[in-house]
């Protein structure tokens, strides 16, 4: 018996980005706030990351709750109903909890009805790769309204003795809606990821998984908080970036000269700085807004696009390169023309 199968012809569209949302919790906590919690001081903190201030939350106030607001900010930049959306993508490394994935709660406190999604964990790159899943989903022809968000709470996974990780992450999310590209439009172009699992203990958090069950030995040891060899993944992180902007630009007969703006990941201000250095980009073409937040992991980029926004730098038809590197190690660069009016 011959089983035969009538299949729908292929729908070739691209995606773009056609509303962004953000927010971040109205509480700071400035580089003063530290100096009275760890042996660090201002000049300190601004001299080797940028950072003067971050946003934290207060106690009870969960990752899914800031990727609602944010949801609700491009929702309504949008002029649309949370009803339409249909896939909800959720970027964190702080989910609320195992499960359920903080997805599913994002769609029942948004109302979307009727809309599927998941969590994607690849830490600081998290937002750029679910940016690619969600546009894929697009092009498929098999969606036409997908909710990307990258929140996290930073706060909660960090050891607020260690000064080296503690002053340089904040809490904060951000929000964006893929549709299909209409007319001559062009939105996303092309993408480059990468992992190398040879870092991860560079960049972690040991406790919690099924490696190291949660036990009142791992939170003696202090394993349920980010630990991070700095020097190395600075290294590596301005080296990656800088390879793999330059491949998918080379890959589109592009240079550093074509792109009007560079969105990077706000790790430290040092790594954006180096790695537009190694691109070959003045830094008049980048945005830089780690000093009132610091890296808020995947809540960076969507945050710094809505600065371009609010700065005018970011109008239809400008030439957008992101770029993005975290623990995994995870690293990305996406390609994209801007078409939100």
């Amino acid at each position: 018996m011959t089983l035969k199968l009538t299949l729908k012809p292929r729908v070739a569209v691209r995606a773009k980005i056609s509303s962004v949302g953000t927010y971040v919790p109205p509480k700071l906590l400035t580089n003063a706030d530290l100096e009275k919690m760890v042996a660090t001081s201002d000049e300190w903190i601004i001299e080797r990351t940028g950072i003067r201030e971050r946003h934290v939350v207060e106690k009870g106030v969960a990752t899914s709750d800031l990727a609602v607001e944010a949801a609700k900010k491009c929702l309504a930049r949008r002029g649309i109903g949370a009803e339409e959306v249909e896939v909800i993508i959720v970027a964190t490394v702080t989910p609320d909890m195992f499960f359920p994935a903080t997805a599913c709660l994002v769609q029942d406190k948004l109302g979307a009805k009727g809309a599927w999604g998941f969590d994607l964990s690849a830490a600081c790159s998290g937002f750029l790769y679910a940016l690619q899943v969600g546009a894929k989903l697009v092009e498929s022809g098999a969606h036409k309204k997908v909710m990307v968000i990258g929140a996290d709470v930073m706060s909660s996974i960090l050891d607020y003795t260690d000064r080296t990780t503690c002053i340089l992450f904040g809490d904060g999310a951000g929000a964006v809606l893929l549709e299909p590209c209409e007319g001559d439009e062009v939105g996303l172009v092309d993408y480059v990821h990468e992992i190398d699992g040879s870092g991860a203990s560079s960049l972690y958090m040991p406790g919690g998984g099924s490696l190291h069950p949660s036990t009142a030995e791992t939170v003696a040891a202090r394993m349920h908080y980010v630990h991070q060899a700095g020097g190395a993944v600075f290294k590596i992180a301005v080296r990656k970036m800088s390879e793999l902007s330059e491949a998918v630009l080379k890959r589109n007969d592009l240079t550093a000269e074509d792109i009007d703006l560079l969105i990077p990941h706000q790790a430290n201000k040092r790594i954006i700085l180096a790695t537009a250095e190694r691109l070959e980009m003045p830094e008049e073409k980048i945005i830089i807004n780690i000093g009132e937040f610091g890296n808020t992991t995947c809540g960076t980029i969507p945050l710094a696009m809505n600065t371009a926004l609010e700065q005018g730098r970011l109008k239809k038809g400008t030439k957008v390169l992101l770029a993005a590197f975290g623990g995994g190690f995870t690293v990305g660069a996406t390609l994209l023309q801007w078409e939100m009016d």
